[in-house]
């Protein structure tokens, strides 16, 4: 994911509810964990950028193992430069 906008981008991966902010102008990696999946995104474009991700075309077989990365590969953590009054939490 770019984002090619002028203000922060809230990337919300769902069905964990994890949280990630991107600055314009950076890009961010969303992968499985598990090599060889066959993995499908849904994105739904909207204020925050919301990531579903599932195997084989079918949205009922979520993947619950994945990796956020920035451009250099490095792994991120839930709440990666979340701004503070954002009122985003971690997910419980």
């Amino acid at each position: 994911m770019e984002n090619a906008g002028a203000s922060d981008l809230w990337l919300f991966i769902e069905p964990y509810g994890e949280d990630y902010w991107l600055k314009p102008g950076e890009v961010f990696a969303v992968a499985p964990e598990a090599a060889g999946s066959n993995v499908c995104f849904s994105i739904a474009v909207c204020q925050e950028g919301t990531v579903w991700l599932y195997e084989d075309g079918d949205p009922t077989k979520v993947v619950l193992e994945y990796t956020v990365t920035d451009a250099d590969g490095k792994r991120l953590e839930c709440g990666h430069q979340r701004p503070a009054g954002s009122g985003a939490t971690e997910p419980g």
